[in-house]
């Protein structure tokens, strides 16, 4: 099996909550709905992701 490079789906801001789902389709990040609400956290925050050192990129390993 070789490596494989997986992408995060989902980040959610440490400081206020925004949540956010990765659109394949769109290519872009979207704001999560959780029970039909978005999670928009709050407009005003500079969004510090959840996606640091611990978030291995890397999947399986080389042969």
């Amino acid at each position: 099996m070789s490596a494989q490079v997986q992408t995060p789906t989902l980040r959610v801001c440490e400081r206020c909550g925004r949540s956010e789902r990765w659109d394949d389709n769109l290519e872009a990040w979207q704001i999560a709905r959780e029970d039909g609400e978005k999670q928009i956290g709050s407009p005003h925050c500079i969004h510090e992701w959840d996606i640091n050192g611990t978030f291995n990129p890397v999947t399986g390993h080389a042969d």
